[in-house]
C-alpha cells in the first residue's frame, strides 16, 4: 500500500506539473499560430464554396426577376 502512495505522490509532485506544463505550452503556441495548414486550407475552400453559391443564387435570382417579376412580394 505504502508504494502506491509513493507512486501517487511522484505523479503528483513531479509528473502532473511537467505534463501542464508541456501541454499547455503547447495550446498557447497553437493559439499564436492561429489555425494550422489543414484548416486554413479548409477555410479557404469553404469561401471559395460559399463565393459560387452566392454566384448561383444571384443568377437564380436574375431569372426569377426576369420570368416572374413580382415573385419577391410574394415572400
Amino acid at each position: 500500500m505504502e508504494a502506491i502512495e509513493d507512486a501517487i505522490y511522484v505523479i503528483l509532485i513531479f509528473i502532473l506539473p511537467i505534463w501542464l506544463f508541456l501541454h499547455y505550452r503547447l495550446k498557447t503556441a497553437q493559439a499564436k499560430n492561429g489555425l494550422s495548414k489543414e484548416e486554413r486550407e479548409q477555410v479557404a475552400q469553404l469561401t471559395e464554396q460559399a463565393e459560387r453559391l452566392q454566384r448561383r443564387v444571384e443568377s437564380l435570382e436574375i431569372i426569377l426577376d426576369e420570368s416572374l417579376p413580382d415573385w419577391r412580394a410574394r415572400q
